[in-house]
Formats: C-alpha cells, structure tokens, sequence
C-alpha cells in the first residue's frame, strides 16, 4: 500500500476537478447509484472532540474509499488543526489496499467547502450579494474564500464567539466582524460553521429570504440552527438518511413538526434546479457524505497513479 503525505496530496488535488466530482457524487447518490456503509461516531467531552468514519462506493468505478476524521476544538490552543485524519483507496476489483492518503483532514476539509459552494449555488437568489459566515475556524475561513470567489459575493460578514478570532479571519477575507444581529439582518446566504450543541441562529433573527447553509451539525447532538427555525424553512439536504439522524433535519422530524418525505436532497435539486419564493427561507443542511470523499479521493488518486 502507498503512503501518499500531504504535500504530494496537494500537489495532486485540482479544485476545479474535484468540486466537479464532488457535484457529480450528490448526483450519483440521488439516482441510487452509492452505496454507503454506516456512519461510525466517537465523541469526546473532554477536551471536545469528535471521530467519525465514512465510506462507500461509487458503480463502476475500481475503486472505494473509507475516511477516519476527527475535529478537535480546542487543538489550536496546542498550536495543532482541530481537523485530523486519513483516507484509504481499495481496488474495487481485488480488495487490495491501493493508497493512505494522509491528508490530516485536509481533503474532509476541502470537500466540506466544496459541498458549501454547490449548496450555496443552488439555493441563493440571483444576485445576492452580502454573505453571512458564523464561526472563526478552519471551515468558516474555506466556506467564506470559496462561496464568495465562485458565487461573486462583494461582502463578506464574520460573527464568532471571540470577536479577537472573528476580527483576525474578517482581515484575512477582506471582510467585516459584526454582532449577529447585524449579520442577519444584512446577510442574503448564512453559512454556520460552528460544532454548537446549543442552536447559535434563531428564528426571530433570520429575515424572510434569507438562505443558509449549515455544515457544523455532522454528529448526533449538534445543533446550530433553533428547531423553529428548521421548522419553517424549505430543507434541502445531502443525505435524508443522515439529516434526519444527526444533521439540522432531525430536530424538527423528531419534533414532530415535519415529515422526513418533506427534504428534498441536494442531488434532487442538481438534477432538477427549483425555484424558491424571494420570501421563503431555505437551509441546505449539510452533514458531509461518504460520496463527497469517494469523489475527492478518486481525484487525487488518479493523477498520483498515473
């Protein structure tokens, strides 16, 4: 089996590649053609923390992937990445470990913001202009350069719990560290980056029309957005399986204020693009899947193994 380290990992990734194969994945996925094996969780209270394992297969193809990733928060006190982790390409054809891709988390990260994008793309109104990120860290900062390099956003707003963190990360995106009030009555798409157990967006901030995409709920008892908030926005997701377990979703369906039928996948909505009314709220609830992995993974190791 290969050892691949980071620097030969980066040298191998192409963004424009691999964001089209993470897109091409969701598609896959809804069409019935992934499989994807079980989600495994750890959680850590002390210090917070969290590990889970992803992995599946993509038909047809001669390779399948399985991730080990893990979030640590309080990491960078250490002077260490809160992200961490590994990926293992197998042939598909013998079962032969083919590459470790020791992307320490860099990849899962990557892939995150990738899927942030394509979220953002398909949910934000035609000219929106003003982009709302909540949160300081490693996927505040790649969701905020990515959304607003693809989708042409001109501002850019930084909420986080330390406004030291937000007003360093508003500097290194050129943008502005306001309260969260401010955010949401300015902001036209909200991304929350945060790994909150308690819900940091509320609904009698968010304004009707605001759009948002939530990527920190990816273990069971996170939460980032308050119930009535879901409750009465249009849910897109990228896996009802896994939104309804553990992501922004479930919190509602377990309420009993929506119907698991009423999410809508982002694969769904890249095959057949929907409108949205100018008033509506609409959240696209982002838990992270195996099939964004397989597609990254796949990527990187095709030009390695050329």
């Amino acid at each position: 089996m290969r050892i691949v380290e980071l620097p030969e990992i980066l040298d191998a990734l192409d963004e424009e590649t691999a964001l089209a194969a993470v897109e091409d994945g969701f598609r896959r996925l809804h069409r019935g053609r992934v499989q994807l094996a079980e989600v495994a969780h750890l959680n850590f209270p002390d210090p917070p923390g969290d590990c889970h394992v992803k992995g599946g297969y993509i038909a047809g193809d001669d390779i399948f992937v399985f991730k080990f990733a893990t979030s640590f928060y309080r990491n960078p006190e250490l002077g260490l990445s809160s992200s961490n982790g590994c990926m293992i390409v197998v042939s598909a054809r013998t079962g032969e470990p083919l590459a470790m891709l020791k992307d320490q988390g860099v990849l899962t990260d990557t892939r995150t913001a990738m899927a942030g994008a394509i979220a953002a793309r398909a949910i934000s109104r035609t000219g929106s202009k003003v982009l709302g990120i909540v949160g300081t860290g490693i996927q505040a900062k790649m969701q905020g350069e990515m959304i607003a390099r693809r989708l042409g956003f001109e501002t850019v707003l930084i909420h986080g719990r330390s406004a030291d963190k937000a007003a360093v990360l508003a500097g290194e995106l050129g943008g502005e560290a306001v309260g969260l009030a401010d955010l949401s009555a300015r902001a036209e798409l909200i991304v929350t980056t945060t790994p909150s157990t308690v819900p940091v967006l509320t609904a009698d901030l968010v304004r009707p029309g605001t759009r948002i995409v939530a990527v920190g709920a990816d273990t069971p008892g996170k939460q980032e957005l308050e119930t009535a908030l879901t409750a009465k926005a249009r849910l897109i997701v990228d896996s009802a399986v896994q939104c309804a377990h553990h992501g922004e979703a479930g919190w509602p369906i377990r309420a009993g204020l929506i119907a698991p039928e009423s999410l809508v996948e982002l694969g769904a909505l890249l095959e057949s693009p929907a409108s949205f009314a100018d008033d509506e709220i609409v959240v696209a609830d982002l838990t992270g899947v195996a099939v964004q992995d397989i597609a990254i993974a796949k990527t990187v190791w095709e030009r390695l193994a050329r």
